[in-house]
């Protein structure tokens, strides 16, 4: 789906970062073809400035996304889940970070969040980024307590783990 969305900008690589942004922040469009998070407006100017356009390209963008159906019902029912990964070290939590071999391979969260259960460890969140929308995609845990020598070794030998990373 990503690669069919990137198609339909594929004239210019401005809107082609806007497109990302929008998605990678889970930013919706409204009605009015502004830039949303929940009810809260995103300022074109901001966003223009984060990934280094002009503000039109923004407008172009959104105008171009309601002008399509198909892009409309995209980008307006898109939502942002709050990430607990930045507040771990503030909450004394742990970030597990999984590199699949193949991310297009069905069970990895099942085995990796299996492993974790078996050892009766809570799982606060799971972040899992999607092949469509990033090259290489991770896996992200989030748990309550540090994770032992032995629960890392069995996580680290699953046939769909290619590396992990603890923070």
């Amino acid at each position: 789906m990503f690669d069919e969305i990137m198609r339909k900008f594929e004239d210019s690589p401005s809107q082609q970062a806007v497109i990302r942004l929008l998605l990678e922040r889970g930013f919706s469009v409204n009605d009015e073809g502004r830039v949303v998070s929940g009810g809260i407006e995103i300022p074109d100017t901001g966003i223009a400035r984060e990934i280094g356009v002009d503000r039109r390209v923004v407008d172009a963008t959104t105008d171009a996304i309601l002008a399509d159906d198909e892009l409309r019902r995209i980008f307006q029912n898109i939502s942002a889940i709050p990430s607990l990964m930045d507040l771990a070290p503030v909450l004394d939590l742990t970030v597990l970070t999984v590199h699949p071999i193949d991310a297009d391979r069905p069970g990895i969260v099942a085995s990796v969040t299996g492993c974790i259960a078996e050892a009766g460890i809570s799982i606060r969140q799971t972040i899992s980024e999607d092949p469509e929308f990033t090259d290489e995609p991770k896996l992200y845990i989030v748990t309550d307590e540090r994770l032992d020598g032995s629960l890392i070794n069995d996580i680290r030998t699953l046939s769909s783990v290619r590396k992990i990373e603890l923070e």
